[in-house]
């Protein structure tokens, strides 16, 4: 005979409203209280029967995503972390991959839209507003991560991106360097707010902003590597060439470094390289790299909470949800000096580096 929530009452003392709060997640009851219900649920392998939970309900209980990429390091460290939060609250996740196709993108939301899910939460690849017109006229709740659109009354997670070209090009200063080139992603926000910390960065130290060293490709989720080698290969037939890059995100940076060590220069001595993401084997590689570490897991529990909020819920005001980013120092911009971590700022510092 199939487990019910009566049952799971009954053995445990309490009314049959107290487990049903615990498995939706609600706070109105204790933790400790919770914690008993769902040790005694997963005791008895109680599985819920979610269909009729959502005809009861009017909900789907399902949250969708819909990203650029679900193998890329960020994406999917981002999709694990949100799912972790949902699963708490018996919330299932529908992952979807819009491949950096505009016209996939807006199929796949219709796609997501179309299965009931109760909120969504899209890294938009549009290249303009416009093509993102029609999705707010829905009824269902959505927020906008890694990718906002500054003019859009949208809700938003992501990273201080401004920050992280900031932090990661005064740490190149700081270590001596004065032709730093900057690989850069695509014309969507967090490209253009690290390219804008890049060039602040270099204006406050007094150093030369060289435009033949600043490179785009649109390419640089899905094809890092292989864009960030074809880049630098490109830079390095600069004269002078750079002796240091801020690279859009790691896997362009692991392109570049490749590219440089080919060409027979060292790392950090001739070109040093800072790259964005810091993805789980920055420190395995031939030379361990810097990075900004996004926090990304905690930008998934952040986007959970806020879509969880959300559901049945309707909020005036925008949410706009910033986690500060980290600069992790390894050896591709320090030589063998040890790891640190510093926390990224905004501020201007108190001496500035001259040329």
């Amino acid at each position: 005979m199939a487990v019910r929530l009566k049952d799971i009452a009954r053995d445990l003392g309490v009314s049959l409203i107290t487990v049903s709060k615990a498995l939706r997640g609600m706070e109105d009851i204790s933790e400790e209280t919770r914690q008993r219900v769902l040790k005694r649920m997963a005791e008895l392998n109680y599985r819920p029967n979610m269909l009729a939970r959502g005809l009861a309900s009017g909900k789907s209980y399902t949250v969708g995503l819909v990203v650029p990429d679900l193998l890329h390091p960020f994406f999917a460290e981002f999709a694990k972390s949100l799912n972790g939060v949902l699963r708490s609250h018996s919330y299932g996740l529908i992952l979807a991959s819009s491949e950096e196709d505009p016209e996939i993108e807006k199929q796949e939301i219709r796609n997501v839209l179309a299965r009931g899910v109760d909120a969504l939460l899209v890294a938009s690849c549009q290249p303009t507003l416009q093509g993102f017109y029609g999705i707010d006229d829905q009824r269902t709740p959505f927020i906008l991560i890694d990718r906002n659109f500054p003019y859009l009354r949208a809700h938003f997670v992501g990273t201080d991106d401004y920050a992280a070209g900031l932090a990661a090009t005064r740490h190149l200063i700081s270590t001596g360097k004065r032709r730093i080139a900057h690989i850069a992603g695509p014309d969507l926000a967090p490209g253009v707010d690290r390219q804008r910390g890049y060039r602040d960065a270099l204006r406050e130290a007094g150093v030369a902003i060289r435009e033949p060293y600043i490179l785009s490709n649109s390419r640089v989720e899905e094809l890092g590597e292989d864009v960030g080698c074809q880049v630098m290969r490109k830079l390095l037939q600069k004269k002078p060439r750079p002796d240091a890059v801020f690279c859009y995100n790691d896997l362009t940076a692991i392109g570049a470094m490749y590219a440089t060590l080919e060409a027979g220069l060292s790392i950090p001595g001739d070109i040093a390289f800072v790259g964005c993401g810091n993805i789980r084997y920055s420190d395995y590689l031939r030379v361990p790299l810097s990075s900004i570490d996004q926090s990304t897991g905690q930008l998934g529990e952040q986007a959970g909470k806020l879509a969880l909020d959300l559901i049945g819920k309707r909020i005036a005001v925008p949410k706009h949800i910033r986690v500060e980013p980290r600069l992790v120092v390894r050896a591709s911009s320090a030589g063998t000096a040890a790891q640190s971590v510093q926390a990224c700022s905004t501020d201007k510092p108190r001496a500035r580096a001259k040329r």
